[in-house]
């Protein structure tokens, strides 16, 4: 059975001087502000569109990867991913860049790039962002 996320978003005003707040209604997750110079500027305190979809990417690749290593008999003590998403105002989004240090006992640094390249292709998000060009840095840290 399908598993419906729900969250919303309420603006005030125009694009430039307005400012919304993002709901979080599955998790009930504390509200977050967000404004056009969070997204094209600097944060200040609010987030963005971006800054969630690289919340989103980097918790649903951290799963995927430790899915495959564990099926792969190495299950990690420790991922630590970073997504960066790039905004350019005007254009939208331009990438994304994933980075990824794990801690897996008995694993190869090569076998962790290719377990890590795997859930990059195989990670929902991932999927449902392949219009967008999506880079990996993976390493193993000791």
């Amino acid at each position: 059975m399908p598993i419906v996320s729900t969250a919303h978003a309420e603006w005030e005003g125009s694009l430039f001087e307005g400012r919304g707040t993002v709901f979080f209604d599955s998790s009930n997750l504390p509200q977050q502000e967000v404004n056009w110079k969070a997204r094209a500027e600097s944060h200040g305190g609010l987030t963005s569109p971006e800054e969630l979809i690289g919340a989103a990417h980097s918790s649903c690749f951290s799963m995927a990867l430790s899915n495959g290593l564990a099926q792969a008999g190495t299950p990690p003590t420790k991922l630590r991913t970073q997504a960066d998403v790039t905004f350019q105002p005007g254009e939208g989004i331009k990438g994304i860049h994933i980075t990824v240090r794990g801690e897996v006992p008995g694993i190869s640094a090569e076998d962790f790039v290719k377990a890590a390249e795997d859930a990059k292709a195989g990670c929902p998000v991932s999927q449902a962002l392949a219009a967008t060009p999506i880079t990996l840095d993976a390493a193993l840290e000791q």
